[in-house]
Formats: C-alpha cells, sequence, structure tokens
C-alpha cells in the first residue's frame, strides 16, 4: 500500500472536521488529505457557491492542486442551494472517494450539513413557488417580527424553537406549514437514512479561545478585502439577484453592497461584516454544542495531536 494513502478497507471509515468560521479547520483538512492522500469535501453552505471564492475564504486554487477538493464553487449564486441538494452532492462525492480508495475528510462550518451527513435528513415536499415568494414578500414588506408572530399563530411549536432574528428559519417554517399544513418538526422526524452512520467516522469541532478566534476572524476579513473581496462582491451586484437568496446574505456581502451603493463607507461596511462574523461563530459554537454531541471539541493547540491520532487510525484500520 502507498504511505500516503489508505488502504481500500479503511475507505468506509470517514473523517469530519468542523468549526466555526476562521478557526484553522481548512489547514488541518489540508494537512491530513495530503498525509492519507484522503479527498476534501466541503460541509461549508456559502462556499459552494461560485460566485463567493474571496469573500468566503475558499481553498486557494493552489491548495486544491495539492490535494483533490470536492463541492467548492459548484454552484451558481442565482440557486437557492439546499440542505438536500448539499446531501446528494455528498453521496455521489462519498461514492466517488471510496471508489478511489481515498479517506474522505468533511470540512465546514454548516451544523446543518453535518446533522444531515451524520443524522439524516427530513424529507419536505417541494414548495410552490407562488407560495416561497409569497412568504418572502411578506417578510421584506412586514417584517421579521410579524412573519414571526404569523408563524406562532399557525406552528407555535417550530416558533418557539426559532431566534427571533432568525428571518431563513422563519420563513422556511412558515412555508413549509403553508404549503403542506404539517409543522417542519414533524416532517423533520420522518427523513432519509444518514450518509454516515455511527461508528464509521471521527469527528472533531476546533474550539479556540474566543479572543483568539474573535482577532484571527478580524484579520481574515482584512485579508479578503485585500485579496479582493470588494471587487468579487461587485461583480454579484452587478447580477441584480434576489436578496434573499442564500449567497446574497454571506457574510460581509450585504454590507459591502451597501458601500457600493454609497450607503455606507468602506470602513464601516468592513466593521459591519467583522462583527456580522463573529455573531455567526458564536452561533456555531451553540449550534455544534447541543445539536452535534457526537463531535470531540479540541483546543488549536490539541489540533495536530489529533491529526496524528486520526492518521495512525486510518493506518491501523488498513
Amino acid at each position: 500500500m502507498n504511505e500516503g494513502q489508505v488502504s481500500r478497507s479503511h475507505v468506509g471509515k470517514a473523517v469530519l472536521i468542523a468549526g466555526p468560521t476562521a478557526s484553522g479547520k481548512s489547514a488541518l483538512a489540508l494537512e491530513l488529505a495530503l498525509t492519507t492522500g484522503g479527498v476534501v469535501i466541503n460541509a461549508d453552505s456559502m462556499q459552494v457557491y461560485h460566485d463567493l471564492r474571496i469573500i468566503t475564504a475558499r481553498p486557494t486554487g493552489a491548495e486544491e492542486a495539492r490535494v483533490p477538493h470536492r463541492l467548492y464553487g459548484h454552484v451558481d449564486a442565482a440557486v437557492n442551494f439546499s440542505a438536500g441538494a448539499w446531501v446528494n452532492d455528498a453521496a455521489k462525492a462519498l461514492e466517488e472517494a471510496r471508489a478511489e480508495g481515498r479517506l474522505p475528510i468533511f470540512i465546514g462550518g454548516t451544523g446543518l450539513y453535518f446533522k444531515a451527513l451524520t443524522a439524516g435528513l427530513s424529507v419536505v415536499p417541494p414548495i410552490p413557488t407562488e407560495i416561497r415568494d409569497d412568504v418572502r414578500a411578506r417578510l421584506e414588506r412586514n417584517g421579521v417580527e410579524a412573519l414571526h408572530a404569523e408563524l406562532a399563530a399557525r406552528d407555535p411549536r417550530a416558533a418557539e424553537r426559532l431566534n427571533l432574528r432568525d428571518r431563513t428559519r422563519i420563513a422556511r417554517a412558515l412555508e413549509v406549514i403553508e404549503a403542506t399544513g404539517r409543522s417542519l418538526l414533524d416532517w423533520h422526524q420522518e427523513g432519509e437514512p444518514p450518509l454516515l452512520p455511527k461508528d464509521s467516522f471521527r469527528a472533531v469541532f476546533l474550539a479556540p479561545e474566543r479572543d483568539e478566534l474573535y482577532a484571527r476572524i478580524d484579520a481574515r476579513f482584512d485579508a479578503m478585502l485585500g485579496a479582493g473581496a470588494l471587487k468579487e462582491v461587485e461583480r454579484l451586484a452587478a447580477r441584480s439577484l434576489a436578496p434573499l437568496l442564500p449567497a446574497m446574505k454571506a457574510h460581509g456581502v450585504p454590507a459591502l453592497i451597501r458601500h457600493l451603493r454609497g450607503e455606507i463607507s468602506l470602513d464601516e461596511a468592513a466593521t459591519v461584516g467583522r462583527a456580522d462574523t463573529r455573531h455567526y461563530a458564536k452561533r456555531q459554537f451553540t449550534w455544534f454544542r447541543h445539536q452535534l454531541p457526537e463531535f470531540e471539541w479540541v483546543k488549536l493547540g490539541e489540533a495536530r495531536g489529533w491529526l496524528a491520532a486520526s492518521v495512525k487510525s486510518a493506518r491501523d484500520a488498513g
């Protein structure tokens, strides 16, 4: 067996690397892939978009050339890409990795993707376009508080579980109850089996100290601006896409679009972008702690030790 590649007897296993934005996940995944001959599979809901390489800190072309990368930049920003669509793509990437005898390394910060991967995904019928458009129009016209009140009247259980400012999930829950007559919570109880059953993977959540993480977030946002993020967002804005599309809500994008429209300065846009990203990181900590207890939490300084253990486990299994 090639030293850099795990044996085919091990390809049923997988490694999952999660963590808040700017926590060092990409470097760890790249190192693991280089050591094991693995393939890096994206599990970040914004890095799927072709239009958003810089502002989402996708791997560089040079990094992608070093080891195989899958599910990065393969979706157009005009697409309302869903967790269900990602699972379908992930299933194909997982099958290809196993066929090639490569260790699948899933990496990202989107908790719902990892939960779908390890616990399965509910199968909600397609929402009619007219219902989705009507809900979004009401959201823009009346605001998120009014939409949450509507949801509370129609589906109080779902409303109680949602953050009052979570525009996307409130709209989604209301769409589902209006289209199907059933709560989204009920649909969640009926779903497809997970792609990775229990004991078929090792999972780690990188958990830097908060002050260190926030400093990394701020520095990375500034670096992205220096690398051309504003031009990237300008090209995206020129497409005049619907503002509620996921790609249009990527951290930093709305604030930079406001700057391009002359509403705020670039410094103000950067301040908003950094703050939004820090708030998102805080939510990631909370979500993974409560929703994915199977992930082992490690500090940044422990990551290399965890990596070494993962490599040994892969080789021992072969």
